[in-house]
């Protein structure tokens, strides 16, 4: 049964309840008093704004609308950003004392309460800096390092959890090395009462064998209440037959004693089991949630978004619809059971995990008031439900696609499409989406398109090797969308970044199936993209009517390319990630610069190489209401972070995390001078 909106979550007290709804009230009381506009506004901010100035949790809130009320910064002052200060990790000291660690780039975005910002590093050690000054006040060092290095992308970590019941205060972390820390807020140190000595080890209660080599841990928990929710990262291109389940758990915050577990790949007499064919539950790995999770603290409900089954690109031992993979699945939080769920893709053979936190959005659709969560995807889609029911606000179509003629596969005959919003990426490898500055430059794209079998969204991968568009690194990913409740319109960034998937044999001795895939980036004739541009871009949606309000090119892109010059072509957009912060007054992005690293190897999780190169280096200053590119403010390297805003001692300041790899891993923070 699913409790009504009305009705108080379970993991909060009813007195709790009742003097956060009064303050709320006594809030909006104030706001209509000045008129009908601000009291309509109060009601739309008021789930998504941190409050006072501050910035809790990794996208804002826990409805992840990476949104700030915050307001000194402005159209007509933002040139004027400078440097106010820059904090360089303690990682860059430990790797001098331990040379045979390598990093992946920084991409953990701070919090701020009180005055005090808490991040975490990319091997997962953990400071407190000084918001005003950027003076270290502590570091925690877990020393995950003594585990070798984590899976998939090596040391790497997006952020920390904050809680306090207004007596104590902890940061609460999931490491590379798979353990939940709880930390004083105030010195750094473990609280000794949580866990064991002030650590859980995740390895353990998965109802498998967990080797510790191959889970991870690189985004933030969720804190809703006094629970702590944690997700993993399991490699989806299994490496030995035993790879984990990505079940996801609650802790207790103050205890670290476990609640719940949801099993994401169902056991038997689960719902969903079924769609495991040949017991296939039993020995399948992944379905893990890898990235933010959300959540909505009025209704005791969090969103959270499944990566695929482990093998991703080849299904033949897991037939069936392979529920909760690439799925949405909503669960009350105090208890972990499930409300409602919506799986994105079925079967799949693609990697399009569902790589971003849920946006939360309070939106007007046909003149009702809705409370709705949008997920956007890798495939360039925004599906959108009503949160509290899990019901599409606009029509989810079934839709006939491409099957597969691999041996052993067995693919899924329909995929659900959204009617709308309309996709903000392509979504297509065909000829007429190929470049064609000039005739040449075409006819050597169509060459390179035609080594490959191509086609529609969801055409299986092949031995011969098939063109995935957007791509498994594009479309959106785990920067994620901004959300501006002042106007319901949601920033989407996104990129064409296709690659070619090819089945071969598994090797011998590895895993039990027939077929694995070997993924590559596709690139045009000449060092060009393939595609035609933009090659990134920004699109704004109106959430209340599902129609995209602009698009807009993300960085310069190509245009002086030695085959291009001469064409004087406006902004073509960079195919690399950008990371998006939306204010009352501006939106603001950061691009990434061209990276690389290493593969996956067969006896061994991940060995990084990671090689940064700066380019074009900026927060782009954006108009909310056109799209119009206002200002660049430079930065000494380009982001590789999601930003955030907050104020502190009169000023509002924007922090970017830049470096790691080859690069100095340093956070910058901009404000006024």
């Amino acid at each position: 049964m699913i409790r009504s909106a009305d009705q108080p979550p379970a993991l909060m007290s009813r007195a709790r309840l009742v003097r956060r709804r009064l303050l709320a009230a006594l809030a909006l009381v104030a706001l209509c008093a000045v008129g009908p506009a601000s009291c309509a506004l109060a009601a739309r901010v008021a789930s998504s704004v941190p409050p006072r100035g501050e910035w809790p949790t990794h996208g804002g809130t826990n409805a992840n609308a990476r949104y700030s009320s915050l307001d000194q910064i402005t159209r007509d002052n933002v040139r004027r950003l400078r440097i106010a200060w820059r904090w360089t990790s303690p990682d860059q000291e430990l790797m001098t004392r331990q040379p045979t660690i390598q990093t992946w780039l920084n991409q953990a975005t701070p919090l701020m309460i009180g005055g005090v910002l808490y991040v975490s590093t990319s091997i997962s050690q953990v400071a407190a800096i000084e918001a005003t000054s950027g003076r270290t006040l502590w570091v925690h060092d877990p020393k995950i390092w003594v585990h070798g290095t984590p899976a998939n992308f090596g040391y790497v970590h997006r952020g920390v959890a904050y809680w306090t019941d207004g007596q104590t205060a902890r940061v609460l972390i999931g490491t590379g090395n798979a353990y939940l820390i709880a930390l004083d807020a105030r010195t750094g140190t473990p609280i000794t009462s949580f866990g064991d000595e002030g650590r859980v080890d995740l390895t353990e209660g998965l109802g498998r064998p967990v080797a510790r080599q191959w889970y991870t841990v690189t985004s933030p928990p969720l804190v809703v209440g006094d629970l702590v929710i944690v997700g993993s990262s399991i490699q989806g291109w299994p490496m030995r037959p035993d790879m984990p389940p990505g079940h996801v758990r609650a802790f207790d915050v103050r205890t670290g004693a476990p609640r719940w577990i949801f099993h994401s790949i169902p056991e038997a007499g689960q719902l969903g089991n079924d769609t495991w064919e040949g017991e296939s539950w039993r020995r399948v790995g992944g379905v893990n949630v890898w990235t933010i999770m959300s959540a909505d603290e009025e209704l005791g409900y969090v969103y959270l978004p499944f990566s695929p089954a482990a093998n991703d690109y080849y299904g033949g031992e897991r037939h069936g619809d392979n529920l909760f993979a690439d799925s949405l699945v909503c669960l009350e939080a105090a208890t972990g059971r499930r409300v409602w769920h919506f799986q994105l893709v079925r079967h799949g053979l693609w990697d399009y995990d569902i790589p971003a936190a849920p946006n939360l959005v309070d939106v007007t659709v046909g003149g009702h008031r809705v409370r709705a969560v949008a997920q956007v995807t890798k495939q360039g889609f925004v599906y959108v439900f009503d949160r509290v029911t899990g019901t599409p606000l606009w029509p989810v179509e079934d839709r006939a696609v491409p099957q597969s003629t691999v041996p052993g596969e067995k693919t899924a005959s329909r995929q659900p499409f959204p009617t709308r919003p309309a996709p903000f990426e392509r979504q297509e490898a065909s000829p007429a989406d190929v470049i064609d500055f000039t005739p040449e430059l075409r006819a050597q794209a169509l060459a390179i398109l035609d080594r490959y079998d191509h086609g529609a969204l969801f055409t299986p991968p092949s031995e011969r090797g098939t063109v995935l568009v957007p791509g498994v690194g594009g479309g959106a990913n785990w920067a994620g969308a901004a959300f501006d409740p002042e106007t319901g319109r949601l920033y989407v960034p996104s990129i064409t970044a296709p690659v070619v998937v090819t089945l071969s044999p598994a090797p011998a001795g590895s895993i039990n199936d027939r077929y694995v895939g070997q993924v590559q980036r596709l690139r045009g004739p000449q060092g060009l993209p393939l595609l035609k541009p933009p090659f990134g871009r920004l699109t704004a949606i109106d959430l209340g009517t599902g129609e995209h309000a602009w698009m807009a090119p993300v960085g310069e892109g190509p245009r002086h390319h030695p085959q291009l010059e001469s064409l004087q072509l406006g902004r073509l957009g960079w195919d690399r990630r950008s990371f998006p912060l939306v204010t009352r007054t501006l939106l603001f992005v950061a691009q990434m610069g061209p990276a690389g690293g290493s593969r996956p190897a067969a006896d061994r999780p991940w060995v990084p190489v990671p090689r940064l190169v700066t380019e074009d280096p900026a927060v782009q200053v954006v108009d909310k209401a056109s799209g119009e590119l206002i200002a660049k403010i430079e930065l000494p390297e380009n982001a590789t972070g999601a930003l955030m805003t907050y104020l502190a001692g009169g000023r509002q300041y924007i922090v970017v995390p830049i470096g790691g790899g080859n690069l100095p891993a340093e956070l910058i923070a901009l404000s006024l001078p």
